[in-house]
């Protein structure tokens, strides 16, 4: 069975952009959504894949990812997403052992920064860069199927946060 552990941060500033090592636009939308089982389908460059995930247990959950014809999974969003799709670009950064995804997201969402890494164990030790801000690993409101849901930039923030 495969296993994401993964741990997600708020970014704070600009400073990673100096850092990239490659960026890729992804639209993804979701066809599932239970509590216990989510199914994406992401369009990543020319690829596209069919993504089915488990229930969270903390910051670990079972993923299964599967490639498919990018025509289908064109088809698949047009004709079975259950919310518009979520639109960023994502950059690679690499620090120290560790690559790290930063997400920038665009459209209903533009203004939100999410920085992710993927990890072998959960108490596996790894660099905070000065970029790093707040973790919402356990924050719901911040994984992408909910971001779907209820996009950023429809949160009622502080003044300190928009």
């Amino acid at each position: 069975m495969a296993k994401e552990i993964e741990r997600k941060f708020l970014v704070k500033g600009e400073t990673w952009r100096s850092q990239v090592l490659s960026e890729t636009r992804l639209v993804q939308g979701y066809l599932l959504d239970r509590p216990d089982l989510t199914l994406r389908v992401r369009i990543k460059a020319q690829e596209a894949f069919l993504t089915l995930k488990g229930a969270s247990k903390g910051i670990a959950r079972s993923e299964f990812e599967y490639p498919i014809p990018q025509e289908d999974a064109q088809a698949l969003l047009a004709e079975f997403a259950l919310f518009p799709p979520i639109d960023k670009i994502r950059y690679q950064v690499q620090v120290g052992a560790h690559r790290w995804d930063l997400d920038v997201f665009l459209g209903a969402n533009a203004g939100l920064v999410l920085a992710e890494i993927e990890l072998q164990d959960p108490e596996e030790p790894f660099i905070r860069p000065d970029w790093l801000g707040e973790e919402v690993s356990e924050d719901p409101r911040y994984y992408n199927v909910n971001l779907a849901k209820q996009p950023y930039r429809t949160w009622n923030r502080p003044a300190s946060e928009t």
